[in-house]
């Protein structure tokens, strides 16, 4: 009765990590997918496409010019693994930064050109009509949804906080999350930018 009990127990730890295993390699397959093509409006009115970065590495970040905590946090973040490269002498040209916002009803051209003056000088913010960010965001599987709140004036949007690293060619690279510190950033592009100086 022992080995019996001691058969089965095994089988269900062969299953359980054959199981694990499954769901690792299609959790790799769908990151390979992660990530499209889009259209959206630049915080200087242009249209801009993802394709228009071809050849650079894009940090994106989903957010809103209204977030009280999160979304200037990571921007900041970004801005300052970026800084810290250029301080080592890192040309840092080949990556891109770039702000998708999830509140196209507030964040207007002008509000995002506004908002980017504090980040990083290469930030590019990005609007669009509600059907394009929901059609990027399901891309980039990104929740978001509008919220009241009591004592908020208007409406928060909850949303995910990850800034998504897409490869030269476009495709999915990584994520950052609120865990990683600016030294990650900088320290992850490192092995891929030159010197300047």
């Amino acid at each position: 009765m022992k080995v019996i009990r001691i058969v089965a127990w095994a089988a269900v730890v062969a299953v359980a990590v054959f199981l694990l295993a499954q769901r690792f390699a299609t959790s790799r397959e769908a990151g390979d997918r992660l990530g499209g093509d889009f259209t959206l409006t630049s915080n200087t009115g242009e249209k801009v496409s993802n394709r228009d970065f071809r050849g650079r590495y894009m940090l994106i970040y989903f957010g809103y010019s209204f977030c009280p905590d999160v979304c200037p946090l990571e921007l900041a973040k970004m801005t300052l693994g970026l800084n810290e490269l250029e301080k080592e002498g890192y040309n840092t040209t080949p990556l891109q930064p770039i702000f998708i916002s999830i509140d196209p009803e507030r964040d207007t051209v002008s509000a995002l050109d506004d908002y980017v003056q504090d980040f990083h000088p290469r930030l590019v913010a990005l609007t669009g009509t509600l059907e394009e960010i929901q059609d990027v965001a399901k891309k980039y599987r990104v929740y978001f949804k509008k919220r009241k709140q009591d004592g908020v004036e208007g409406y928060l949007m909850d949303h995910q906080s990850f800034i998504f690293v897409m490869g030269p060619d476009g495709d999915y690279v990584r994520l950052f999350s609120a865990k990683d510190k600016p030294e990650d950033i900088a320290s992850a592009f490192r092995p891929v930018l030159e010197k300047t100086r």
